[in-house]
């Protein structure tokens, strides 16, 4: 049972799916620091001073916090600013990928290959046509 569990854990495709998941994982952090800490502050200041992380709904009447973090303590929130980042998180993780399978198909799509010329049949063959050519002219 060690051996097959071995075997199906250093499998080329186990191996290879464990690496994207490593790797996704950190590029995933990349992404949300760039949006977190690059995108939303520049898109709240182009809207003139928005900070769009905490804009939230209360829920309940008891919520007079400013913070979304805060506002959660309080009581029920939508958090809606949090899930506006989030949303552009994912679409530039989207468009990132999108344009990174793009470049990797157009590498995998190569120009096909010459038609392959025949090979010269095997001497018997060669040799069997002949006669069949040779009976096919005596009738």
């Amino acid at each position: 049972m060690l051996k097959e569990f071995r075997e199906f854990a250093l499998k080329g495709n186990v191996v290879d799916l464990a690496v994207g998941v490593i790797i996704g994982a950190a590029f995933g952090k990349i992404v949300a620091s760039m949006v977190e800490d690059i995108l939303m502050p520049i898109i709240g200041w182009i809207a003139g001073g928005l900070d769009f992380s905490n804009y939230f709904l209360p829920l309940v009447k008891g919520v007079t916090a400013a913070s979304y973090a805060d506002a959660k303590a309080q009581g029920a929130v939508i958090g809606y600013g949090q899930f506006l980042t989030i949303s552009i998180n994912f679409i530039i993780v989207a468009w990132v990928l999108f344009v990174v399978i793009k470049a990797v198909n157009k590498l995998r799509r190569q120009a096909p290959p010459p038609p392959a010329v025949p090979a010269a049949p095997p001497e018997d063959v060669a040799l069997l046509r002949e006669i069949r050519d040779l009976l096919a002219k005596s009738k």
